[in-house]
């Protein structure tokens, strides 16, 4: 299995609000940014559509370490609570539905075609990868906020 490194970060401006997202994929030398976002959503949306993007972008099973600085999905996968909620009908232990259910049920489909190892770092501390991830996320927040700014201005 190819050995992949995947870093995610996801950025939203209102949350909700305009939102996007970034990764940066690493084999080797070989090194491949993705970033998309979306006009109304939350950080939390963000974050883990990141980490799905970059998933779905490998064209094969891979072994993939994945860096992310966000604790609701680190702790959603790790702690095994996304599988649980799935389990569940996607109602968590305290009987409310799980936010995202969407999104996490895609993640949970793209991991187990992959051996997946994640890592938490703390945000904007200083990790280069993280950074970039976070200026990708930015640059599509303010693009998408540019947008409905747009939209606003021509619908009044």
């Amino acid at each position: 299995m190819k050995e992949v490194s995947l870093y995610c970060d996801g950025s939203c401006s209102g949350n909700p609000g305009p939102g996007g997202w970034g990764a940066i994929l690493r084999f080797g030398a070989r090194e491949k940014e993705l970033a998309g976002g979306a006009a109304a959503t939350t950080n939390n949306r963000m974050e883990l559509t990141a980490l799905i993007e970059g998933l779905r972008a490998l064209k094969e099973p891979c072994r993939v370490r994945v860096v992310t600085d966000s604790r609701y999905v680190a702790d959603g996968v790790t702690k095994g609570w996304a599988a649980g909620w799935k389990r569940n009908g996607w109602i968590k232990g305290d009987k409310k539905p799980a936010l995202n259910a969407d999104l996490w049920d895609a993640l949970l489909t793209e991991l187990a075609r992959h051996e997946v190892a994640l890592q938490w770092v703390r945000g904007h501390a200083g990790h280069p990868e993280n950074e970039r991830c976070d200026a990708l996320a930015v640059a599509q927040t303010r693009s998408f906020s540019k947008e409905k700014e747009s939209n606003d201005a021509r619908d009044q």
